[in-house]
């Protein structure tokens, strides 16, 4: 069995994938690395480019290891986007309602003669 972990380029938050495979096909004059492996008892074939792969090994201990570390590192990051998006989510409410509370005042004061606004004679 052969294991790998490959980039991922589709999310920002997905970065990579690991997953094993019986077999593999590479060839030194390809830019992709052919994996087979069965699905619903047929054999199914997925070319990766080999700069997506950042590990193809047959040693299942360090390529558990390496993906643990990994998502530490995916965990880590995550936790920090998480208190980023929450005070990001503070700050927008801050602002709607910071623009809400002035647009309500200036619309108290519109009608008032110093205001050139055309609704006050509509």
């Amino acid at each position: 069995m052969y294991y790998v972990i490959k980039r991922q380029h589709t999310s920002p938050l997905t970065t990579f994938i690991s997953f094993p495979v019986p077999k593999y096909i590479a060839s030194k004059n390809s830019e992709n690395v052919i994996f087979e492996f069965q699905k619903n008892g047929k054999p199914e074939r997925k070319w990766v480019k080999k700069s997506d792969i950042v590990l193809l090994t047959d040693d299942k201990e360090f390529f558990i290891k390496t993906v643990a570390h990994f998502k530490e590192v995916e965990a880590t990051q995550q936790k920090l986007i998480d208190a980023a998006q929450e005070q990001l989510d503070q700050s927008i409410e801050t602002f709607t309602e910071t623009m809400h509370t002035e647009i309500d005042e200036f619309s108290e004061i519109r009608d008032s003669s110093d205001i050139p606004c055309i609704l006050k004679d509509l």
